[in-house]
């Protein structure tokens, strides 16, 4: 085998490893007026996505002063995905329903 052919290999390898390593995806369902689950723990580099099944549209924002995660009114069957970059803890909400609390906690 060549150099070329074999560093071209070598790549490739490297390549596909490092995308399975972040493409991990976590799942929040909304439905009867909660998140479930309630607190989510991740890794970065997780794409959360949340999937409305109640029969009423909600969202899913940051509770932050300045959100940087804000969904459009999700309609039943509808999702939302975020990719959770940084460690931290990140509450939401639903803005239509204010009650409706989750956590997400990036490690």
């Amino acid at each position: 085998m060549t150099r070329i052919k074999y560093a071209a290999i070598l790549t490739c390898a490297l390549l596909l490893t490092a995308r399975t390593a972040f493409a991990a995806d976590a799942r929040v369902t909304i439905d009867n007026f909660k998140f479930s689950p309630a607190q989510l723990v991740v890794d970065a580099g997780t794409r959360v996505i949340w999937t409305n099944q109640d029969d009423m549209p909600h969202t899913v924002v940051e509770a932050t002063a300045a959100p940087t995660i804000s969904s459009p009114a999700l309609d039943t069957g509808d999702s939302f995905a975020h990719v959770f970059t940084k460690a931290g803890t990140y509450q939401y909400y639903c803005s239509v329903h204010p009650y409706m609390l989750g956590t997400v906690v990036v490690r």
